[in-house]
């Protein structure tokens, strides 16, 4: 973790406490609202309490110089150029850090730079009114003697993790690494709602598959898309709070924080295990989905040939009575042209023939019709 003095850039060491000094906590001023961009909240503790709430960096670093072994916690929302700027001269930040700072979209990270940490973390929202998660950076300067936030988005609610550390002087008096450790679980923390509403989706998306919505691949796809995005943003973390477990002993960190560590480190292990378990699921959904789109699809294929097999009966059965009381019309037709010289017209039985002849080939025609099954 942070070790080592921190370090007084420009300036030496103000004077000590007295241990039967004590500093009733400064009220932290109200919490405004996100701004555009700019510093949210800026205050220097010493032993785990408020000493000053400096208005502006400048204030901030002058405060941090005046009193030793003091602890600056700035919080920024979005900042410019500027104001990161100013936090790498006066701190010493790494060029690549400060990069990374300003143009955000980096993935979840842990970085060292002499006793310097710099942490990327991507904080998670469940939205139920859109039904969606929302994602959101967060990069934090961990260093001997200063906590430096830079948010770039909604979550998480740093104010709430200030307000929880400011109630607990003694966790607060751990210096830096608290910090840390109170907006890793802060973070993991903020995770447990997002996979009870992904885990709601997944519920609602079985409802849709079997129920036969045509929508629910579209659902299936566009939820499976944000369980991989959450994936991204959490099992990194993993090998994050490995790491800073495995430099815990190297840099003197208080014991009692690494059980703090372990703590999150397990939340998260369940959270991690059980988005795999929806990423699984999802891939089985969608398999199955695709199989009872299939049926369906055959389904209805079965339902067209049945019916057009019942149209070409119903056909034959037209067709084959189309041709029977064909027969006879044909016949009365030609008997019935006015010629002069034509066989059978003075013919005794010519009347009879016909009727005969026609009956013989409406019989015929309806046994070969019978015997092919059309009729």
């Amino acid at each position: 973790m942070v070790g080592g003095r921190r370090f007084r850039p420009g300036g030496g060491f103000g004077r000590q406490l007295d241990e039967h000094e004590t500093h009733v906590g400064v009220p932290p001023p109200p919490e405004p609202p996100p701004p555009a961009g700019g510093m949210v909240d800026s205050a220097v503790y010493i032993r785990g309490h408020r000493f000053a709430s400096p208005a502006g960096l400048a204030e901030t670093y002058s405060c941090l110089q005046e009193q030793d072994d003091a602890m600056a916690w700035i919080g920024l929302y979005r900042p410019d150029i500027d104001q990161i700027s100013s936090l790498a001269r006066e701190f010493r930040l790494h060029d690549l850090a400060v990069e990374d700072a300003i143009n955000a979209h980096q993935r979840p990270k842990l970085e060292r730079y002499g006793h310097t940490l710099f942490v990327v973390l991507r904080a998670a929202r469940y939205d139920d009114l859109r039904e969606e998660v929302e994602f959101s950076e967060l990069h934090l300067f961990i260093g001997p003697g200063f906590v430096v936030t830079v948010r770039h988005g909604e979550v998480p609610d740093l104010a709430a993790v200030r307000r929880r550390m400011e109630a607990d002087a003694p966790m607060l008096a751990r210096g830096p690494e608290a910090v840390l450790y109170a907006i890793l679980d802060q973070v993991v923390d903020g995770y447990a709602p997002v996979v009870a509403g992904l885990e709601n989706d997944i519920d609602e998306i079985e409802t849709q598959v079997f129920g036969g919505d045509p929508n629910a691949s579209r659902r299936i796809y566009g939820l499976s898309r944000e369980v991989i995005e959450f994936q991204r943003a959490a099992r990194p973390l993993l090998g994050m709070l490995d790491a800073l477990a495995t430099g815990a002993g190297s840099y003197g960190t208080d014991e009692e924080l690494r059980r703090y560590l372990r703590d999150v480190t397990d939340h998260l292990t369940q959270v991690v295990e059980r988005v795999d378990g929806f990423r699984h699921l999802l891939q089985n959904i969608l398999t199955v989905n695709a199989t009872l789109v299939s049926q369906q699809q055959n389904e209805e294929m079965r339902s067209l040939t049945a019916a057009s097999y019942a149209q070409n009966e119903e056909l034959k059965k037209v067709s084959s009575w189309a041709a029977i009381l064909f027969a006879p019309t044909l016949i009365g037709t030609v008997y019935g042209m006015n010629f002069v010289h034509m066989p059978e017209l003075n013919w005794r039985f010519g009347y009879l023939f016909a009727l005969l002849l026609m009956l013989l080939v409406c019989g015929t025609l309806y046994l070969v019709f019978k015997r092919r099954g059309w009729l």
